[in-house]
């Protein structure tokens, strides 16, 4: 696994040297733009929207549009001033009970793992985490965008989750949300146990990428014989009517019963 980052965590007057990993992948497949009648392979180009010439990358600058029309350049220098405090340091400016943090912030989590030499303080940080129960609310800057992260510990290792700034998420508004309404005691009573039925200790690992699957057994069919059977393709339900919803909650039930049985 390659780094993506390394700098170090900045713990009140504490330094501890890491390394920043991506935890996550790309897990749909890689597709290919072609022309169809001749499979041609298509790829984008970077052109000057004025005259249709190619431009180099090498050409190529970042701009901010200040007014219609009007754009001004900036450079790597100019992130540099922006960032004058950021150094290479994820700095943890409070502590939080993770129960605090509602999941909607959530974005993208990364491993952190010690420089050589740095082992006894990064453990020194896990114990402290684990023993206050606590998570460390971090600011770093990364790709020349400074983030928000969540530093907290999962087993032995440190993890860095980068969350959303509160200007980031939209407010619901527009939204057309149903009111309150007065519902029959016994649908809320065979909702609940709907519920309890369906209830498990939540394993990552039981859940697959099912779409991915499909799509892999439609590749591998066309490659084999050129066309394409109906691999599991169905009809989706079409929704509950109102008035079928009690018989409905009841048969739901009776379904999760047999399953848990089986």
């Amino acid at each position: 696994m390659k780094p993506l980052w390394e700098g170090a965590i900045s713990f009140g007057l504490i330094l501890i040297p890491i390394k920043l990993y991506k935890a996550t992948e790309e897990r749909k497949p890689d597709f290919h733009l072609v022309r169809e009648k001749d499979l041609c392979p298509v790829k984008y180009m970077r052109v000057c929207k004025f005259s249709g010439e190619e431009v180099p990358f090498s050409e190529i600058a970042k701009s901010y549009e200040y007014q219609k029309g009007d754009y001004i350049i900036l450079h790597d220098e100019d992130f540099r001033k922006a960032y004058t405090k950021r150094s290479e340091n994820i700095e943890i400016v409070a502590f939080a009970d993770a129960a605090e943090i509602d999941s909607k912030y959530f974005e993208q989590p990364y491993y952190l793992e010690p420089e050589k030499g740095a082992s006894k303080v990064y453990a020194l940080l896990r114990e402290a985490l684990k023993r206050t129960k606590k998570v460390g609310i971090a600011k770093y800057v990364l790709h020349n965008l400074q983030h928000l992260g969540i530093l907290k510990v999962e087993g032995e290792l440190l993890i860095l989750n980068q969350i959303r700034f509160e200007s980031e998420l939209r407010k619901p508004e527009g939204l057309k949300i149903p009111p309150h309404e007065e519902m029959a005691e016994k649908e809320i009573e065979i909702a609940i146990m709907l519920i309890d039925q369906l209830s498990t200790p939540f394993k990552p690992e039981d859940f697959k990428d099912t779409f991915s699957e499909e799509i892999k057994k439609i590749i591998e069919e066309k490659v084999k014989t050129g066309k394409i059977s109906s691999i599991g393709q169905s009809q989706p339900e079409k929704p509950a009517e109102v008035i079928d919803l009690l018989a409905k909650l009841k048969l739901s039930l009776e379904e999760a019963k047999k399953k848990n049985a089986s």
